[in-house]
């Protein structure tokens, strides 16, 4: 039995934006799909593997933006940003933050060659290529815009393998990936302290859990205890070098359970070596991903979800929300550009967001998660069932009662129902509630 307590009495802090999402929804210049980021309030879309490979030539990254790297970053006439400019401008429009990626696209197939995953030749002059991006997003600089984009990421996965020749993001040594860091950080930070600069998109720290384990999901090395020596590396490098840290990112692909783990690791290293104040957010992550399309993927992903809400995280964004054939791409068939039963676990996350006070949920089952949220006149619980079997619920809510219900499960999505006596498996519940009214 699973028996959820909630306490609409005992506010916990704030339902947190863990609902934001990789890549958003579009092909070539079609952003016809971006409503569905609004309908699910998605708070941010972080801006890395744009496009499909190598960003498609047109997108984001610093190379496409910036095409010959012996060019004048003064000069505006240096930069390429038509297309980047309409991606970006469709996505504040549908209400998403973007979060900025400056760097590129991982290259999976670097040993046949490796055209822009190496070292910048100029580490300066790459911070002011940069500049140039963010000036042209948030003052308008070169015909550009006054967006509100806080989060600047150097670089994605450096430490994604040991060996520099198998290396698909970063095709250089840790001390150089750190020297690029602690240069661009301090000159991004100088000339912009009001944005948060950070970085580096941690593969992740599957080792601190269970040394030498490998997670098949991540596609991006065996090599985990590498992860750490590069990560604790990093944290000496930027704190005797004063580097700025706004936030640390990392990535996972490991179980909810893992990932809990790895978020209260990632936030007890970071106060350790004296980076309290540091954000971390776990800007990649997704569970299961063999299980696309299915109800069992929506239930593992409210579960991560609520998991994360309840964690020292401060945000969080699932990989990814593209529109296309590749296994990640878990929230949009390809074949008939209608949602998969995962990207509803978002849209009932985000009731709890708008809510905006989390309130205290005990529950007695492992592997049922749950987490509630009360605004002025309404609350909302959500609840997902990932232990594999049929469970019969017990809700007690005090002086509240139900309202209305949403069910996900192997049957249903996303349709209204009676609150049911059981929890099925793989079930994925989005209940309102009000107060009773008395007379």
């Amino acid at each position: 039995m699973a028996k959820l307590k909630v306490d609409f009495g005992r506010k916990k802090g704030s339902i947190k934006p863990v609902h934001g999402v990789g890549q958003p929804p579009f092909y070539g210049t079609d952003f016809g799909m971006l409503h569905y980021l609004t309908e699910a309030g998605i708070p941010f879309s972080r801006l890395h593997d744009v496009d499909g490979f190598l960003g498609g030539g047109r997108y984001v990254d610093i190379p496409n933006l910036f095409r010959d790297f012996d060019a004048d970053p003064e000069n505006p006439e240096s930069y390429d940003f038509a297309f980047t400019d309409l991606l970006i401008s469709e996505l504040v429009k549908s209400g998403t933050e973007p979060f900025f990626r400056l760097g590129v696209s991982i290259e999976n197939d670097c040993l046949l060659r490796a055209y822009r995953i190496h070292p910048p030749k100029d580490y300066l002059k790459w911070a002011k290529i940069c500049e140039g991006v963010i000036r042209h997003y948030t003052e308008g600089w070169a015909d550009g815009f006054h967006y509100k984009i806080r989060y600047w990421e150097i670089w994605n996965e450096p430490d994604n393998y040991e060996d520099i020749m198998e290396n698909q993001m970063w095709r250089g040594t840790k001390e150089e990936y750190y020297e690029l860091y602690g240069v661009a950080s301090r000159y991004l930070k100088e000339r912009f302290p009001h944005f948060k600069i950070g970085g580096y998109a941690s593969c992740g720290f599957y080792a601190a859990k269970d040394s030498g384990k490998a997670v098949k999901a991540a596609n991006s090395s065996g090599r985990t205890e590498y992860f750490l020596e590069f990560f604790e590396g990093f944290l000496a490098y930027v704190k005797a070098n004063r580097c700025p840290l706004d936030f640390f990112s990392w990535h996972t692909y490991d179980d909810v359970p893992a990932t809990l783990f790895y978020a209260e690791y990632a936030r007890r290293r970071l106060d350790e070596a004296g980076f309290p104040e540091t954000e971390h957010i776990c800007n990649e992550w997704n569970c299961e991903v063999n299980q696309r399309g299915t109800a069992r993927h929506a239930a593992v992903t409210a579960a991560m979800l609520l998991g994360m809400q309840d964690s020292s995280l401060d945000s969080a964004m699932f990989y990814d929300a593209r529109f296309g054939v590749g296994t990640y791409s878990g929230l949009f068939n390809p074949l008939t550009a209608q949602p998969f039963p995962a990207y509803y676990a978002f849209k009932g996350f985000h009731q709890l967001y708008l809510l905006g006070s989390q309130v205290a949920v005990d529950c007695d089952m492992e592997n049922v998660y749950g987490a509630a949220a009360l605004g002025e006149e309404r609350g909302c619980i959500m609840v997902s069932n990932i232990s594999g079997e049929d469970v019969p619920l017990v809700l007690e809510m005090g002086d509240y009662g139900v309202t209305g219900c949403k069910v996900t499960d192997q049957e249903r999505t996303w349709e209204e129902c009676p609150l049911p006596g059981v929890l099925s498996k793989d079930m994925v519940l989005c209940i309102t509630v009000a107060p009773w009214r008395r007379a």
